[in-house]
């Protein structure tokens, strides 16, 4: 097992932390995201204006028939009810003075509505609570899980977290600039996870981030992210007044100073690999908080972290692969619930963790500024020649810092492939992930002329992998993974050092070991079969992109074997 290094607090004093002096400021700050925005919005001809409230009322019309929730504001019917009546009476049809004043009032009633429900509050009490609760729970439940007496404390919930990577220049950074950390996206899990690790591992105090507002429709969960500095985002909500108010909190609230954490990628990876698009919005308001910060003449930076999680298996793999296929394919298949929404499958899925001796894989990715040149522990920001440079030229025109929205999307597009590029570079490959792909690549070799819904329409239970092609496919597959390692292409479990037959061995005892169907397994004669090709699928993807399929030649036709 490798061994944990544990770093002393960044910042010991809890009232100290940005997020707790943000949330104390909270009326203020909700103050400047209303007139941020308000100002974004309203500097547009009157019939402009008024179809932007029309198109929000239609939308949010058809939310509330459609998808209602019961964590949705009070009275949400009656508002928009208000504010359509308003609309049609006083603004449309009427001169643009008397229109663009009424619209000015109307606008200002959405937005702050808005920003008073994405806006979240850190209470002190409630984070030493859950901090404790957290400790206490995972401990117990893993002593349980290891066999040892169900108050016993041999092992911690830090014996499954392995955080790895550019730890002593996150930590640093924080003392000298606004970090901001953009993690890929599996379970909704990671949040907890994450947090927990940052504050229990890195010592770094807790961060501001977005958790969706379907989390919040169960009431334990609600309690917590209500008053742990979460902001709420509702994905139900596409219109430009709820997309213009997030945007706003999130840039006012980088520039006050308070560390972020979003998924950049928008939401859980459905089909289980890496992100390759990321979401450009919460991104952009990242490097216009810089450009605002260079105008107030103010030289503090902010630092990007990307942070790739990797798991063994994922909770919600079964429900996110079939998801994904419905988007894709227009196929009909069973829909699946949702296993985050039940206590008790997050409860079993933990469970598996400890008592399995799953890691959890934590890569903290090399650091940039916001164009995505890397900087050292220092803050100091290299180009792709490892130059110096100063990132406040790049927003500078005839010597002078101005605003170019034009300028700062191309800023934010260079930026999300940067991040890109460090989650395959920072990225650990775990057994599981190989066998996963090993096993799944043999399945796709041998039926060439099947697409991939041909594949996943295979009757699994007619398939077996022999086991020495299982062997000679995964040690071909290996040895190009560590050429890539080698290249710094990507990073490996020390697992993967192990002889062919263990790193299978392992990655078949850790794969997916969750789910009633197994993806993978060994039959009695030691041969590989697979219980459900779409979660084999899934957890197959994790190493999609790296061309590792050019690398997959099977000896003879016909290896895998039809019952």
């Amino acid at each position: 097992m490798r061994k944990k290094k544990q770093f002393d607090p960044v910042i010991p004093n809890i009232e100290d932390w940005p997020i707790y002096q943000l949330s104390e400021d909270r009326r203020n700050f909700i103050r400047d995201i209303d007139a941020f925005t308000l100002q974004r919005l309203s500097g547009q001809p009157s019939t402009v204006v008024s179809d932007l409230i029309a198109k929000t009322i239609y939308q949010e019309r058809i939310r509330m028939k459609e998808e209602p929730w019961k964590v949705d504001p009070p009275q949400d019917k009656q508002f928009w009810g208000k504010i359509s009546q308003r609309l049609v009476k006083k603004s449309l049809d009427r001169q643009a003075d008397e229109a663009n004043k009424v619209n000015e009032e109307i606008l200002k009633l959405i937005i702050n509505r808005y920003s008073e429900e994405i806006v979240g509050t850190f209470r002190i009490s409630t984070f030493l609570f859950a901090r404790r609760f957290l400790t206490f729970f995972f401990t117990r439940l893993l002593n349980t899980a290891a066999g040892k007496s169900l108050f016993g404390s041999k092992y911690s919930l830090l014996d499954r977290l392995i955080v790895e990577g550019h730890l002593d220049e996150v930590r640093t950074l924080m003392t000298k600039g606004t970090v901001v950390v953009v993690p890929t996206h599996f379970s909704n899990l990671d949040s907890i996870l994450v947090g927990f690790a940052m504050d229990k591992v890195l010592g770094l105090p807790s961060f501001s981030y977005g958790a969706g507002l379907n989390l919040y429709n169960t009431g334990y969960t609600a309690f917590f992210m209500n008053r742990l500095g979460a902001y709420r985002v509702d994905r139900r909500k596409k219109n430009a007044i709820y997309l213009e108010t997030l945007k706003a909190m999130s840039k006012l609230s980088i520039q006050r100073g308070v560390n972020s954490l979003f998924f950049p990628g928008g939401t859980r990876s459905r089909n289980g690999s890496l992100e390759t698009k990321l979401k450009m919005g919460l991104l952009g308001t990242v490097v216009e908080a810089q450009r605002a910060l260079f105008q107030q003449e103010e030289e503090r930076k902010v630092f990007v972290v990307p942070l790739v999680l990797s798991y063994h298996f994922v909770l919600e793999a079964q429900f996110l692969i079939e998801q994904h296929l419905r988007q894709i394919g227009r196929e009909r298949y069973i829909r699946s619930r949702d296993a985050f929404q039940s206590i008790w499958s997050i409860f079993k899925f933990t469970w598996q963790v400890f008592s399995k001796g799953n890691d959890i894989v934590l890569s903290f990715g090399r650091p940039m500024d916001v164009i995505g040149n890397r900087v050292d522990i220092d803050g100091i920001s290299y180009d792709q020649h490892d130059r110096p440079v100063n990132v406040r030229e790049y927003f500078m025109e005839d010597q002078v810092v101005n605003e170019n929205l034009q300028r700062e999307g191309e800023y934010t597009k260079i930026l999300a492939d940067r991040i890109v590029d460090r989650y395959f570079k920072d990225n650990i490959v775990l057994t599981s992930h190989l066998v996963a792909f090993a096993a799944f690549e043999i399945l796709k070799k041998q039926n060439p002329r099947l697409d991939i819904y041909g594949l996943l329409r295979l009757p699994s239970d007619e398939y077996v992998i022999p086991i020495e092609l299982m062997e000679e496919v995964t040690g071909s597959l290996l040895k190009e993974l560590h050429q890539k390692a080698a290249a710094g292409r990507l990073k490996l479990s020390p697992a993967l050092s192990e002889s062919i037959q263990e790193v299978i061995r392992h990655g078949l005892s850790h794969l997916g070991n969750y789910h009633v169907a197994k993806p993978l397994r060994q039959n009695k004669e030691g041969d590989i079969v697979s219980d459900d090709f779409k979660v084999l699928y899934y957890y197959h993807n994790r190493l999609d992109n790296y061309g590792l399929d050019k690398a997959v030649h099977l000896p003879l036709p016909a290896q895998v074997a039809v019952l």
